[in-house]
């Protein structure tokens, strides 16, 4: 973990900047290990500080361990001053920290700073595109929960069931078998529901002829996994079997074709043209995909106006979709990996529809 500070401190050093300031959670985590809620950490070439308070300082002395960073107790509210005396401990002069992380009233004080402050979310959360072994692995675990989890939700799916009752007990069986925590609140949507694409599980029940949208995620150590399956309750009619085999193809098409440095809109242009090929392209309203790793959305991003490229160790979802106001929709989404010489698929349950 300590070459992560030292990698992003070279990237900054070409700019001509010195220092940098991390107040965001999820980069406070990536660059310092620490998982509390409170911190700012500072790093420069002359030392690395991670401020935060009295209920963190155990923790964080535990977690930081490997990042390098020491922790410093603040016997109250962090602020400016505790900020600008580090920053003159470490002798900065150019200062870069997240402008995406900051509100406007808080800029108004560091911007108050003896120092040039740069605003440089771009090469923080750069750092964070590339996925390490040690990323992936907790990925493919977070993965392998809900690929299980939804397996043994199909064994208790039944008509009537509402949204909710689907939702709670996939989320019950991804913390059984051993999930921190949703990546983000899981989707369920029946029937004409599923034409939402985010759909809110709500207390419609489960009719014969549904087809039932789900997309959800598992995190471990922090790292999400992020799947939609679509499956059937019942016999569903003609129309919804046909955008399903069209969504299927235009999935399956995109995985085929998958592969290291390829610019994410020519993937995002395969399924849209097979969509769009089969009479429904203004029913595919979204984009093509996202990374992910501590976020459950993050660059690289998949669509059509993307300059984003698909790098070895880049990860990226698939998820194609056809949704129908009045009728119901279908998407299917595996999470990948790229990597030197082609991708690696962490989903593992199958995409034929299943029909129970």
């Amino acid at each position: 973990m300590n070459k992560r500070g030292s990698k992003l401190l070279s990237a900054l050093a070409a700019k001509g900047i010195d220092a940098v300031m991390i107040s965001s959670q999820i980069n406070r985590r990536y660059y310092t290990g620490f998982t509390g809620s409170n911190g700012i950490a500072i790093l420069s070439m002359n030392g690395r500080i991670l401020l935060t308070d009295f209920r963190y300082t155990i923790q964080a002395k535990e977690q930081c361990a490997a990042s390098g960073f020491e922790v410093r107790q603040i016997d109250h509210a962090i602020g400016y001053a505790d900020v600008e005396a580090v920053l003159r401990e470490l002798d900065a002069k150019c200062v870069a920290f997240e402008d995406e992380a900051l509100s406007v009233a808080q800029f108004s004080g560091y911007k108050d700073m003896p120092f040039e402050m740069v605003p440089d979310s771009a090469d923080i959360n750069e750092g964070r595109l590339i996925k390490d072994a040690f990323e992936i692995s907790k990925m493919q675990a977070a993965q392998s929960i809900a690929d299980t989890a939804f397996e043994q939700l199909l064994q208790v799916v039944q008509i009537g069931m509402t949204e909710k009752e689907v939702r709670n007990e996939l989320d019950y069986y991804m913390r059984r078998l051993g999930a921190d925590e949703n990546s983000f609140d899981t989707i369920v949507g029946s029937g004409p529901n599923g034409a939402l694409c985010h759909a809110y599980p709500g207390e419609r029940k489960l009719q014969t002829g549904d087809l039932v949208v789900v997309d959800f995620g598992a995190k471990i150590d922090g790292y999400c996994s992020d799947m939609t399956r679509t499956f059937a309750v019942g016999e569903p009619c003609e129309e919804l079997r046909k955008i399903y085999d069209i969504v299927l193809r235009a999935q399956l098409e995109c995985l085929n074709r998958l592969k290291p440095n390829m610019e994410a809109a020519e993937l995002d242009k395969i399924a849209r043209d097979i969509i769009a090929d089969a009479g429904y392209g203004d029913r595919f309203g979204h984009s093509l995909g996202h990374g992910f790793g501590l976020e459950v959305h993050e660059k690289p991003y998949a669509s059509m106006r993307s300059s984003d490229i698909l790098l070895p160790g880049t990860t990226i979802t698939v998820e194609p979709g056809i949704y129908i106001e009045g009728l119901g929709g279908v998407r299917i989404e595996d999470c990948c990996v790229l990597t030197d010489d082609g991708y690696i698929n962490l989903c593992k349950t199958p995409k034929q529809l299943i029909i129970l």
